[in-house]
């Protein structure tokens, strides 16, 4: 080896380092990732509403059309380089309250009891005439005349 093919090699070895470093896999954690124990203390028939968010904090989100169904939502994903994110983790918990906002039910939900969904595709179609640029910009020449135009506050 010569002396000056020591510091190419070096050069070398540094960016080789540098390039495996960056295809290491981003983990984003998000939603709220809740503590087990704090999970476990929520019985059913015991704890209120404010109880719960005492314990576990703000719900991710409530059911639509009622305040009686809270969701705790928390997902974890890896990102290699420029590919497609994947789940590694995802928890739900569903905590459903009766009508005096007591626990009613406690239901934990993970990555096996989650399915993927096909959105449709499909496109309403829309009715008229299809108009080229040149019929968009030149379309409407000639078709007002003098006699329609009013002055402003006559």
């Amino acid at each position: 080896m010569t002396i000056r093919s020591a510091p190419r090699l070096r050069w070398l070895l540094l960016a080789s380092a540098v390039a495996l470093a960056a295809c290491s896999p981003r983990i984003d954690q998000r939603g709220n990732l809740l503590d087990p124990d704090a999970v476990l203390a929520v019985k059913p028939g015991v704890q209120t509403k404010d109880q719960v968010a005492q314990l576990l904090g703000t719900p991710s989100t409530v059911a639509t059309f009622s305040d009686k169904t809270w969701y705790y939502i928390s997902k974890r994903t890896e990102t290699t380089a420029f590919f497609p994110s994947d789940i590694t983790d995802q928890q739900v918990l569903v905590i459903k309250f009766d009508d005096a906002n007591i626990v009613q039910k406690v239901q934990i939900y993970g990555m096996d009891d989650a399915y993927e969904i096909d959105p449709v595709s499909r496109t309403t179609p829309t009715y008229g005439q299809r108009l080229t640029l040149m019929q968009q910009l030149f379309g409407n020449i000639g078709r007002f005349t003098k006699g329609d135009q009013k002055s402003p506050g006559y």
